[in-house]
């Protein structure tokens, strides 16, 4: 038996004046009672407890143990028990929305680990890389990576900047040349990410100077790991987050084009409706994607 089950023991028998009543209270029996409480002052090298055939009485160095050590395990038991508390209110159901590619790499992980801890917790996900409306839409929150939020009536969160790099395949670069300057890339396929149908800008930065190149190409995709797949194809240079396409450039399947070039980062954040308060199970899923993202990626470092 534990130490703290030890001194649970014996304080029983000090509120008890029995070793009969404790074993009573705590479900075993007085010769087990009997054991731990021997075993516990064999431990300390000090008697606690006066026995004789009427009552079991509390010695002086007992009554003094006693005193320092009840008020410990009292707080002991308030902890664990606000811990259930605490359970109970995390228990319950969360309607999450977060982009595509996002959610297809890292979610799964997320929400596997995160159900371990929270068990009771049930969680929805609406894959879109639609920007929507967490207010109409009746979302708990929103994960997102995009440019610095427009919407004033919601409350944001920012976890980590997400860097992004201009790729193609090398057959690609082979076929048609690599740019020397930004300027070179509208003589070449643009493959445009595009939010309402209109045409990516991309604005470039190197050494304090800043180009705006307008992606101008056959295809506009509002999915970035489509936009990846196409780059791959060898159908033109796409601007993605680096974790989109960090194994392709591992693999040398896509390089990075004009690497002295770059371009803003977005941020991945977290979204929430105008809450007064944020509830816990929110709260306690936002700080578990945070830290499962910051763990993987590191704070501020490429992914």
């Amino acid at each position: 038996m534990g130490e703290l089950e030890s001194i649970r023991t014996f304080l029983a028998v000090a509120n008890q004046s029995s070793f009969i009543g404790a074993a009573r209270l705590l479900a075993s029996t007085p010769a087990s009672v009997t054991r731990t409480v021997s075993a516990l002052e064999e431990r300390l090298g000090v008697q606690l407890l006066l026995r004789t055939t009427r009552k079991v009485s509390l010695t002086s160095a007992g009554a003094a143990y006693a005193a320092r050590v009840a008020p410990l395990v009292e707080g002991l038991a308030r902890a664990t028990e606000e811990t259930r508390d605490l359970q109970k209110v995390t228990a319950g159901s969360l309607r999450v929305s977060a982009p595509m590619s996002l959610g297809m790499k890292v979610l799964p992980s997320v929400l596997s680990q995160f159900s371990l801890i929270h068990p009771k917790t049930s969680v929805a996900i609406d894959l879109s890389d639609r920007f929507v409306d967490i207010v109409k839409e009746d979302y708990d929150l929103a994960i997102r990576i995009s440019g610095p939020p427009t919407d004033k009536s919601t409350i944001w969160r920012k976890i980590r900047p997400v860097p992004r790099l201009l790729v193609a395949s090398p057959s690609f670069l082979s076929l048609h040349g690599a740019p020397q300057q930004p300027e070179d890339l509208v003589n070449l396929e643009c493959l445009s990410y595009h939010d309402h149908s209109k045409t990516e800008i991309w604005e470039l930065t190197r050494n304090g100077y800043t180009r705006i190149v307008e992606a101008r190409g056959r295809f506009s995709v509002n999915n970035g790991d489509f936009l990846g797949e196409l780059a791959l194809a060898g159908e033109g240079v796409a601007l993605l987050p680096r974790f989109i396409v960090e194994d392709h450039l591992r693999s040398g399947r896509l390089v990075e084009v004009l690497p002295d070039w770059s371009a803003p980062d977005i941020w991945l954040t977290l979204y929430y409706p105008p809450y007064e308060h944020l509830p816990l199970r929110v709260a306690t899923f936002s700080d578990f994607f945070e830290a499962y993202v910051k763990e993987r990626w590191g704070e501020t470092v490429d992914a």
